[in-house]
């Protein structure tokens, strides 16, 4: 997806939008570039539910949250442009971590589809993650003018359509409510 597309989904959010006005600087380019390059080959951000298996996700969440942490480790602690992002994604995966800390033990492997609350739980630890990592991926897309994959521009935030009300979910006619 190119960045320009990404920057119209950003409607609301404040961010300074990449282009003549603002120049982020060769050297915060290519540590953004290297990130997102590095995120889109993780399936656990975008990967359809029903074929995730808790502990690879896990295991996953844990090699984005090392990656992230060393790049902090290699950036100003100052630099607004990357670090905020950088840190809101690590705490996502602390986040992750600690809600299915429990669900990936005991006698019986939990699988994403099982009914009942620990499928549940997963599957809500999960979309909450890559809710917030669709948001951080959007802003620095946008913010350094990067193009992002297709596969994981699924979990962007989604294009506000002027022509629907923001207010009501068009959708509900579907199901009896008028």
């Amino acid at each position: 997806m190119k960045f320009s597309e990404v920057a119209r989904r950003l409607t609301g959010i404040s961010c300074p939008i990449f282009g003549v006005s603002w120049d982020p600087g060769v050297a915060k380019v290519a540590s953004a570039r290297q990130f997102l390059t590095y995120l889109e080959d993780r399936r656990v951000l975008y990967a359809p539910w029903e074929v995730e298996i808790p502990e690879h996700c896990a295991d996953s969440i844990l090699e984005i949250r090392h990656f992230l942490t060393d790049q902090l480790g290699h950036l100003d602690g100052h630099d607004e442009d990357l670090v905020p992002h950088l840190r809101a994604m690590r705490a996502a995966c602390r986040n992750f971590l600690s809600a299915t800390d429990g669900l990936r033990d005991g006698p019986m492997r939990l699988q994403p589809w099982m009914p009942g609350t620990p499928g549940w739980m997963f599957n809500d630890a999960l979309g909450e993650l890559r809710a917030v990592f669709g948001i951080h991926i959007a802003q620095l897309s946008a913010k350094f003018g990067i193009d992002i994959e297709d596969e994981l521009a699924v979990i962007l935030p989604a294009e506000v359509n002027d022509a629907e009300d923001a207010s009501e979910d068009p959708g509900w006619h579907r199901f009896g409510r008028h």
